[in-house]
């Protein structure tokens, strides 16, 4: 997609602060950060929503938790604790449309979320 932000990242036109990249992925620091370690990770295919998801993309969406996974030991998270998170749609707090996991730490998170 041309006007996507994170197509734009994927694809290498925007440079993000990225913290890992594989064939499928890419992690980056968020802009407006909402914890000490906040990074989206996301497929290089766009997919908008997890409403958008096809079964042929599970495999896909596990890779992007397993990048979540590395971006947390990258940060020191992977024994303190992190949390990840998907939105999706405007209500759930979704702003780009483009699939993506935030990955959360560095803190002590609450629960409830939002």
């Amino acid at each position: 997609m041309t006007d996507c932000l994170f197509c734009k990242m994927a694809a290498g036109e925007i440079q993000p602060d990225t913290v890992l990249e594989t064939d499928d992925v890419i992690a980056f620091r968020d802009i407006n950060p909402q914890a000490p370690t906040h990074v989206l990770v996301i497929p290089k295919q766009h997919i908008a929503t997890l409403n958008d998801l096809q079964p042929a993309q599970a495999e896909l969406v596990g890779k992007m938790y397993l990048a979540a996974r590395e971006v947390a030991r990258i940060d020191g998270l992977d024994q303190r604790g992190y949390r990840t998170v998907m939105n999706c749609l405007e209500e759930a707090g979704q702003s780009v449309f483009h699939l993506h996991l935030h990955v959360l730490g560095g803190r002590p998170m609450q629960w409830p979320p939002g």
